[in-house]
């Protein structure tokens, strides 16, 4: 256990000019104690580790030092060939950059794991859209891509309904969701992020401009706040709805999963009347009136809308056109 610490302290080290010994205990998951022992046991054993004192010091490598421990497990090398997703490779245009630099690692794997890219691609696979969605990659994603890897400003004109609006951007990253792909950036001179489909961009000129990214944008956090942002600011519409224990299972697989699950949390509790014991009254926000028809017919009798009116009668509506068509006097 400690020999793959130390191992990992030189790594760490190795790919970083300095490192403070809370960096280093947070990504070892150790003490501060047990990094300026590690640091000790790593100098005597002749590699040249230094501690630089004071506020802005840290430990460091000394005269570029270079370990050769850099031996992969198998399970190491399996999850390296899983990382790559060959579509979005493909779409951005690094199909045969990421080709070769998986050749390159298998020609460094030691013998017995050279099957690993081959065991990964047999037992896991990712397909990223959406079922009976087919959307074609965005034509300008390849340089939208390059910009985000290099830093570039980017000139872009993006549609916005009928219009399009110019702007200069700086790329941070793009994200893949459910077949789309989404650009996170930010226009010079304001601190907030925002995010284009790109699919929407009607033209993208990356110049030779660089920017300085802001070390503290975390891509992942980013993406997860702004995601959940966008899914309650649609959910512009209430209804009341009681749902029968079944319809209680079956509502986050209707509606917008995270509006279900509060919605239920939030429920008055069981009210025992029409539908049975154990029916419960919920207030559900929807996207809209028309979009909460599709949603609630998919739950059948295992829920009653009681408001807004309006979504109450069209269901009434639904449920006497359902009575004709399969009522007695049809089957005869």
């Amino acid at each position: 256990m400690r020999a793959a610490r130390l191992i990992k302290m030189v790594l760490l080290l190795q790919s970083r000019p300095s490192m403070t010994a809370a960096e280093l205990a947070r990504e070892l998951e150790v003490s501060e104690r047990t990094v300026t022992r590690d640091a000790q046991a790593l100098s005597e054993a002749g590699v040249p580790v230094y501690a630089d004192r004071g506020r802005t010091g840290g430990y460091r490598l000394v005269g570029g030092y270079r370990t050769r421990l850099t031996g992969l497990a198998r399970g190491e090398a399996e999850a390296l060939f899983l990382s790559g997703v060959p579509g979005a490779l493909r779409e951005m245009g690094l199909q045969d950059t990421a080709s070769a630099a998986r050749l390159k690692v298998s020609a460094a794997l030691l013998p017995s794991l050279r099957d690993a890219p081959r065991t990964a691609a047999q037992r896991f696979h990712l397909d990223a859209p959406n079922w009976f969605c087919e959307v074609p990659a965005p034509e300008l994603l390849p340089t939208v891509a390059d910009a985000v890897w290099d830093d570039r400003r980017v000139v872009a004109r993006y549609r916005r309904g009928a219009t399009e609006v110019e702007r200069e951007l700086e790329p941070y990253g793009l994200v893949l969701k459910a077949g789309v792909w989404y650009l996170c950036a930010r226009v010079p001179g304001h601190g907030t992020f925002r995010v284009y489909r790109v699919d929407r961009f009607a033209l993208v000129g990356a110049g030779t401009e660089r920017f300085e990214r802001d070390p503290e944008f975390d891509l992942p956090a980013f993406w997860e706040e702004r995601a959940e942002q966008f899914a309650r600011s649609i959910l512009r519409t209430e209804v009341v709805v009681r749902l029968s224990p079944e319809g209680m299972r079956a509502l986050p697989h209707a509606v917008d999963p995270v509006a279900a699950r509060e919605a239920l949390a939030e429920a008055a509790g069981a009210d025992g009347e029409g539908g049975g014991d154990g029916w419960v009254t919920v207030t559900l926000p929807v996207e809209s009136e028309e979009v909460a028809r599709t949603q609630l017919t998919a739950l059948g009798p295992e829920a009653e809308v009681l408001a807004p009116a309006s979504l109450r009668e069209w269901f009434a509506a639904q449920a006497v056109r359902l009575a004709l068509l399969y009522g007695p006097e049809r089957s005869a």
